[in-house]
């Protein structure tokens, strides 16, 4: 996987189009899960490409909602970023915007988990500690049942995701909740860090 782009010049590159902390939130958060995944999944020599992906996944969301990875790869080319990267960012909005399909493990991946991380966050939130260290799957469950809870994070698309990567569904939210588990407290400095929080 090429990957000419430092994680500072990457950062850079995603505030130069977001700047609510949600966005930015979620960036890192994404930025996290896709880093464990790729450590989990014997991926450790590309865990810095597959980090990036999930840190600029969303570039252009926050200016440019209705042309989410259709707008994209202008601004990540005129950041610099590589083709390869492109692809896999953009294949996460395969078939909801866009056509470019996700074929590699880490591209279905992030389709898999990018809505999730959201579903998972709001479960959290709704929580006495406000952090996913201590949720279980069968509360996360519970929450992914009610369909009326985080109705804008798309179930169809998380059970597309796992059919993609052929993982039962409850593979899918147990993994991605262990990943934000262990990223939680890196995503939190990163917005103190940032100023963000």
């Amino acid at each position: 996987m090429e990957n000419h782009m430092t994680r500072e010049a990457a950062w850079e590159l995603l505030k130069k189009y977001n700047n609510e902390a949600f966005h930015l939130q979620h960036a890192l958060t994404v930025e996290g899960v896709m880093r464990w995944f790729a450590q989990e999944l014997g991926f450790a020599d590309e865990v810095d490409f597959w980090g990036l992906v999930g840190l600029l996944h969303d570039i252009d969301f926050e200016q440019f909602p209705d042309q989410h990875c259709i707008k994209a790869p202008e601004l990540l080319r005129d950041g610099g970023v590589g083709e390869q990267m492109i692809h896999a960012i953009c294949s996460h909005a395969y078939g909801i915007h866009v056509d470019v399909k996700p074929e590699h493990l880490m591209e279905k991946v992030l389709f898999a988990t990018d809505e999730l991380t959201g579903l998972i966050w709001a479960a959290a939130l709704m929580r006495p500690s406000k952090s996913v260290q201590d949720m279980e799957l069968k509360s996360l469950k519970k929450k992914y049942k009610s369909k009326g809870f985080a109705a804008g994070c798309s179930r169809e698309v998380i059970e597309q995701g796992a059919e993609m990567l052929g993982w039962p569904l409850d593979e899918v939210l147990q993994k991605t909740m262990d990943a934000m588990k262990a990223c939680e407290a890196d995503v939190m400095e990163g917005m103190k860090r940032e100023g963000v929080c």
